[in-house]
């Protein structure tokens, strides 16, 4: 008989399930038959995916409440700049796009870890004599969120666990419980404009500590950490030999009062993997370009979380080609106009923001330094209709139509995060209408009528 053979049965009716098999080398081989294969369907999510959460959408999609229809709806909760048309980016941005599509450079792939053309630029960008770049200590990525991932993938393993802020991007908890990193949250302080308890940070620590992420200027906060509180954070990473996940996407995102200092140019021993992007400086957010920064002046990474970062860049081949071929135009060319006026826009808006709310009994505004948010503190006993911050902003919607995060989406119940991106007239409205529901919802707390008399 030949090698390969296929037989087919010759019953005069088919049966139930094909005959068919392949004879290979003059042995039979019966799928039905396969040694430890169940014959049954039995198609199952991974671990993976099932240890897949996003509390935002696990919230906001359980938000079953419809919006007041005779209200325009106002969405503050969405930290896409774009979402309104009001913060277009530079022409130059865009003419830059333009020009690396035409040129036809860049149809085909890219190494894993970008361009070296583009990465030698990223790193002449971010050079300074504080913490010095070469082309080898940036990798490009898919979105800073991206750049995140890689950080996580290559400093923890499952079992481990790494330190993140509270409040802080519920991104963090998503991506490391999928990959089995277990996740220790440290407070923010709202009285201290949201310092870190560093106290409190120390102690979570243990020997199954991979990294602590440090993000700042900060999203939900739109809080800015001085100079001082860097150089202490950096002080319990280095007592304690922890590296730092840097997560600097609203890096130089700050308001004309304030200093932005990257976390690396303070640091000479605590190795940092600093991440950011395209996405909220030039707003662009779904250009998906974002790229890692190696900072390891007494080489404790080595070549291995280097090696490592560039394996993992492998498993997609990179972000796209045509924004990596617009990347030299875009740094080069955007005008420092650009960069001025959108900050501008976003502390006046903050401004705005921070004085309406603050005048509304019941609500604690903490006030911003940068970045694209705020976020306020609901005085729960004021509101005892309200079970939580969930609760009260479901309210708002179905009867102001106005729409902000709570802050139970950042591990920090009673507080909601708001959005300053939105044109100053939507602005205004928005802050009428939760004026409005704050003054029909208010009530006085016990033993506290002699303040609400004044």
């Amino acid at each position: 008989m030949d090698p390969y053979v296929i037989q087919m049965s010759s019953k005069g009716n088919l049966p139930s399930i094909l005959d068919v098999h392949v004879n290979v080398g003059g042995r039979s081989s019966v799928p039905g038959k396969m040694k430890g294969r169940n014959t049954r369907w039995s198609v199952r999510p991974s671990d993976m995916a099932n240890k897949t959460f996003n509390p935002i959408r696990a919230i906001v999609d359980n938000m079953k409440v419809k919006p007041n229809p005779n209200k325009t709806m106002i969405s503050l909760s969405i930290g896409d700049p774009t979402v309104f048309g009001n913060l277009p980016t530079d022409p130059e941005v865009t003419q830059a796009m333009k020009d690396a599509l035409d040129s036809g450079k860049y149809n085909g792939y890219a190494p894993s870890i970008g361009f070296l053309s583009s990465r030698e630029e990223i790193a002449s960008y971010y050079h300074c004599p504080e913490a010095p770049l070469e082309a080898k200590d940036v990798i490009l990525t898919s979105g800073c969120s991206q750049a995140i991932e890689m950080c996580l993938a290559v400093l923890a393993n499952p079992g481990q666990n790494i330190l993140v802020p509270r409040p802080g991007f519920s991104l963090y908890r998503t991506l490391a419980e999928s990959m089995g990193i277990e996740v220790k949250l440290y407070n923010l302080l709202p009285e201290k404009s949201w310092e870190i308890d560093l106290k409190q940070l120390e102690s979570l620590i243990d020997e199954k500590t991979a990294c602590l992420i440090v993000n700042n200027p900060s999203n939900p906060c739109g809080s800015v950490f001085s100079k001082r509180h860097l150089q202490k954070i950096l002080a319990v990473a280095a007592r304690q030999c922890v590296p730092i996940l840097a997560d600097e996407i609203y890096g130089d995102m700050v308001f004309s009062d304030c200093k932005y200092e990257p976390l690396a140019t303070l640091s000479t021993d605590v190795p940092i993997l600093s991440c950011g992007g395209l996405a909220k400086r030039w707003l662009v957010p779904g250009w998906r370009l974002g790229w890692i920064l190696i900072h390891d002046r007494r080489d404790i990474f080595g070549n291995e979380i280097r090696d490592g970062l560039a394996k993992l860049s492998q498993r997609i081949l990179g972000p796209c080609t045509i924004v990596q071929g617009a990347l030299k135009s875009i740094l080069r060319r955007t005008p420092e106009e650009f960069y001025h006026n959108t900050l501008s826009f976003l502390k006046s808006s903050a401004d705005l923001c921070y004085g309406a709310l603050a005048a509304i009994p019941g609500l604690r505004p903490v006030r911003p330094s940068g970045a694209m948010y705020l976020m306020v503190g609901i005085e729960m006993e004021h509101f005892p209709e309200f079970e939580n911050d969930v609760e009260f902003t479901e309210r708002l919607v179905a009867e102001q139509s106005v729409h902000c995060l709570p802050a139970t989406c950042f591990e920090y119940p009673n507080f909601i995060r708001v959005v300053i991106t939105v044109p100053k007239v939507m602005m205004l409205e928005a802050c009428s209408r939760i004026q409005e529901f704050c003054e029909q919802h208010y009530h006085c707390a016990e033993g506290s009528q002699e303040e609400c008399d004044k």
